[in-house]
């Protein structure tokens, strides 16, 4: 007997996502989080006290005023390249404190 309604998990997984928009807002904050350890390293990670995300804007809270001073002259490059780890355009601005 065949199956004639069969979908493979993507297809299952997009729909879901698709449905619960919410969750899926949540897995690319979740994205954004991983992307700014792993594209700016262990030592800017060092000196991150909090990361999180609201309303597309990503909030860095840094122990380092050298170093913010210095990210929030590349801040452009940055939010473009910790979009496109994580494929969609996610946050749009960056605060540094």
């Amino acid at each position: 007997m065949k199956r004639r309604n069969t979908q493979t998990i993507g297809e299952v997984l997009r729909d879901f996502f698709e449905d619960n928009t919410e969750l899926y807002e949540k897995i690319l904050d979740v994205r954004i989080q991983r992307a700014w350890r792993e594209t700016l390293g262990p030592t800017i990670n060092y000196y991150t006290r909090s990361l999180f995300v609201r309303d597309h804007i990503l909030y860095v809270s840094l122990t380092s005023s050298v170093l913010r001073s210095e990210l929030l002259l590349s801040k452009d490059r940055l939010i473009k390249s910790l979009n496109d780890f994580a494929g969609r355009t996610v946050i749009r601005d960056i605060v540094m404190r």
